[in-house]
């Protein structure tokens, strides 16, 4: 069974950045597409980011031109580098295996943004 653990998160000021990490374990990694998810207190869970397996990638409009989503398949990692944030950004954040989150959910990695 595949595990995701996401890393990263925290508190940051309004226009300010931070990188986060979801670690996958598995050794199918590299054929998969993966994606980042975010979830706002009493909101729903909604795709925010995605990278194909070879590279190509996809996002939401609300984070488009501020995230950007990579891949490093030697260390079975896809990353999200958040830039220019804002307070509306505070979510916990997940990844997943494509758009369509087939495995289990890990435990998310809280971000919070200050105004």
């Amino acid at each position: 069974q595949v595990q995701l653990v996401e890393s990263g998160g925290g508190l940051v000021q309004a226009g300010g950045s931070l990188r986060l990490s979801c670690a996958a374990s598995g050794s199918n990694f590299r054929f998969n597409a993966m994606g980042w998810f975010r979830q706002a207190p009493g909101k729903r869970r909604d795709f925010i980011a995605s990278i194909t397996s070879d590279g190509s990638t996809n996002y939401a409009d609300s984070v488009k031109g501020r995230f950007t989503i990579s891949r490093d398949n030697a260390k079975n990692t896809v990353y999200l580098q958040m830039n220019s944030l804002k307070p509306e950004d505070t979510a916990v954040y997940y990844c997943n295996r494509g758009v369509v989150a087939s495995l289990p959910w890990g435990q998310g990695t809280q971000v919070t943004v200050s105004s």
